[in-house]
């Protein structure tokens, strides 16, 4: 089949390319590098000429309101592409809660996205997963200073971006969900203890505050971000970080 990767330059897209040429198939990686701009329609057409599925993996440039203009235009200049060029699979990438959490702008586009595709006209699969090892450097810079970093004891299920990627290929490869599979790291920890454990494998000495009003994530209730029944990976984090 051949596929169209729309941010298939990025991190967790590169790795969807990877994997799909190396099981055969033609895939292509589209981004604003490529000639291919989501918000002015620009290089849209021709991206999509030919593609079997499209698989969108772009991501807006702000996590505040802005977010949610970003992702209703870009998706609704990708599916009427998508549409005009006889696509017959549109997949996406959220997150696992997205629709829980209301108080984050950003999981609020990513909920709006998820609703433009569900509505349209294109058979679709969406792949939800829970947050990425490979954001956890970022988010203990949101709360630090020189001698410690504030978290929240919120409960995250940390998934690492090659897992994500595998499975990210392997919906697209396969038959239209049209609904959600949640794919999820094997393991379960509140994120202020994950950020100890993070520096204490980096050598860093700074000390870990648990504080429910810090960053991000001190606003989500419960165990939204996580899933014990969803389809789970094999990297424990650890083993990654290591």
């Amino acid at each position: 089949m051949k596929f169209a990767v729309i941010g298939g330059t990025g991190l967790i897209g590169s790795q969807v390319v990877k994997n799909l040429n190396a099981a055969g198939h033609e895939a292509v990686p589209h981004s604003q590098s490529t000639g291919v701009d989501i918000i002015s329609g620009q290089g849209l057409d021709e991206a999509m000429a030919g593609a079997d599925v499209v698989v969108n993996l772009t991501n807006s440039p702000t996590f505040d309101d802005a977010s949610l203009a970003f992702f209703q235009t870009s998706m609704e200049n990708l599916m009427a592409a998508a549409d005009k060029g006889g696509v017959g699979h549109f997949v996406i990438l959220s997150i696992v809660g997205t629709d829980q959490v209301p108080e984050l702008d950003y999981y609020r586009a990513k909920a709006l996205q998820e609703k433009i595709l569900e509505v349209g006209t294109i058979p679709y699969s969406i792949v939800r997963a829970t947050q990425f090892m490979d954001f956890m450097d970022a988010v203990l810079s949101w709360t630090a200073d020189a001698d410690s970093v504030r978290l929240p004891a919120t409960p995250i299920q940390p998934i690492a971006s090659k897992d994500v990627a595998a499975a990210v290929a392997e919906v697209a490869a396969g038959a239209p969900l049209n609904g959600i599979r949640n794919i999820a790291g094997p393991e379960i920890f509140p994120l202020d203890e994950l950020g100890r454990i993070t520096l204490s494998h980096k050598g860093d000495h700074r000390t870990v505050v648990t504080d429910p009003t810090a960053g991000m994530f001190a606003v989500v209730k419960g165990d939204v971000l996580t899933d014990k029944n969803a389809h789970l990976a094999p990297t424990r984090y650890t083993d990654w970080i290591s």
